[in-house]
């Protein structure tokens, strides 16, 4: 399908484009002058502050006992956001692992750092990985940054989407990916052991697990688990894997509401679990003394699907239940204790570190962070609504689907190869199950045309071309 004939045939659009233009004109630049407005903490109010970012790999933000949850499955995140800045209406960039992360420690759109897959090119003559400094040399992380202000720099990961062989390794001193899908208590010994070893120097540590994803062991005791149910799945990482490829079939797979509930509550015990570990891992650290002066920062890179749209695992869609993930800010010396349910995006952890660090990004930085927010400034908002989030994904080959979700509740979906369209009122339909596209055809237009600009001024992305479906890979990367 041609993009840009799919939009410029739509009733109206030349209209719409010029008002939209001068509409997002205004808005970028009220964005620009407004997104650090002063409601929020001062400049280098952590100045000098260690930097401790906790990815819980595969977390979605509905598990949280904090954001409403009924089960109490996270009394140490809880106790986190207790003391700090909880963002319950985060939106992560993508959908899966690969580009959400780099996205988290570069301040860009996947399409813009470029890690939006695990291989660059596949085929039988040629297997080029994707890596940071391959795709977009020019672009600066965290670390990197960190390190260049004399900050010591570990990261402690559980391999896999977030391995070094994808640039992730970039500006650490230390990192370790030794296991794939390690889980925190692996990552735990290797960051203690580092850490051990600092004496007076800061540092930034990112310390990684993948505990709650689909190829991890479930946990060995779940109080979740209904002893009624007598089918088919242990909840194995060799189940999860097979029913994961399964979606990406032409006849998708099948699950039972029992099925379905069965890998749910499997999940939530594994949440457990992982609460559990971090709970061990931060008194460790505070018992060194290292928390003392740390800004915490803990976030998910995206949730996980159990048929609520039909699907299973993560990266085949843009649904809430694979980008709704939690963002939590704990600031030394400040109060804290709010749930913000201001939208933002995770995207936007990068430059508000460095706000509250003091660190003003110079030259190509700046360019690379421009026009995105300071999330400190919605730390004591109480009205603020956030603002409009998009997110994307090119999974494996698969499927190429971008996002828009509004402010007010909204959300628009193209999936680009075949030109479907979704959109979701989510005050009303949170489960996204209800497609207006052709009830509310003002409402599809304007995120259309919004989805649009984005990809075109933001992305530069030609929309007379459409993305090549070639194969359907299995999780290495190679096809079937």
């Amino acid at each position: 399908m041609n993009l840009t004939k799919f939009f410029s045939t739509r009733s109206g659009i030349q209209v719409l484009v010029a008002v939209g233009l001068c509409v997002l004109v205004g808005f970028f630049i009220f964005l620009g002058e407004h997104r650090s407005a002063s409601s929020g903490p001062s400049f280098g109010v952590c100045r000098g502050c260690n930097v401790l970012i906790i990815g819980v790999d595969t977390l979605r933000a509905d598990r949280l006992h904090v954001f409403g949850y009924s089960r109490n499955t996270t009394p140490t995140i809880d106790a986190l956001a207790a003391k700090g800045y909880a963002f319950s209406n985060a939106i992560a960039p993508a959908s899966w692992t690969v580009p959400s992360f780099m996205s988290i420690f570069t301040g860009t759109y996947p399409s813009v750092h470029g890690v939006t897959n695990k291989f660059i090119s596949f085929s039988q003559d040629q297997k080029q990985l994707s890596n940071l400094k391959i795709t977009a040399p020019q672009i600066q992380t965290l670390a990197e940054v960190l390190k260049a202000e004399g900050y010591a720099t570990g990261g402690f990961t559980g391999d896999a989407g977030v391995s070094g062989k994808f640039g992730y390794n970039l500006g650490f001193d230390a990192y370790t990916d030794e296991k794939a899908f390690g889980g925190l208590e692996n990552s735990k010994s290797h960051a203690l052991a580092w850490a051990d070893q600092l004496g007076d120097k800061h540092f930034f540590m990112f310390f990684h697990g993948y505990d709650l994803h689909g190829q991890s062991a479930p946990s060995a005791t779940n109080p979740f688990l209904d002893s009624t149910y007598h089918g088919p799945y242990t909840g194995s990482p060799q189940e999860e894997s097979v029913l994961r490829e399964g979606v990406l079939t032409p006849k998708g797979i099948t699950l039972t509401p029992q099925d379905a509930k069965f890998w749910s509550d499997t999940y939530d015990g594994k949440v457990v679990q992982a609460d559990k570990e971090l709970q061990t891992f931060l008194t460790d650290m505070s018992v060194r003394g290292l928390l003392k002066n740390t800004l915490i920062v803990l976030v998910s890179d995206h949730g996980e699907e159990f048929y609520e749209h039909k699907g299973f695992d993560h990266g085949h869609t843009l649904y809430d239940e694979l980008v709704h993930v939690p963002l939590i800010f704990v600031v030394p010396g400040m109060q804290g204790g709010q749930i913000i349910k201001s939208q933002v995006s995770t995207m936007d952890v990068m430059p508000t570190i460095l706000y509250l660090l003091g660190i003003t990004p110079r030259g190509e930085l700046s360019n690379q962070l421009s026009g995105r927010a300071n999330l400190a400034s919605y730390f004591t908002a109480t009205s603020t609504k956030g603002y409009d989030v998009f997110s994307e994904t090119n999974y494996r080959g698969y499927t190429y689907k971008r996002s828009v979700r509004t402010a007010d509740g909204w959300k628009y979906i193209l999936t680009l190869e075949t030109g479907k369209e979704e959109l979701y009122n989510l005050t009303v339909d949170k489960g996204e199950h209800t497609n207006l596209v052709l009830t509310d055809a003002d409402k599809a237009e304007q995120l259309r045309v919004e989805l649009r600009n984005h990809l075109e001024q933001d992305l530069h992305y030609d929309m007379s071309k459409t993305p090549a479906v070639t194969c359907l890979p299995v999780y290495d990367g190679e096809c079937k």
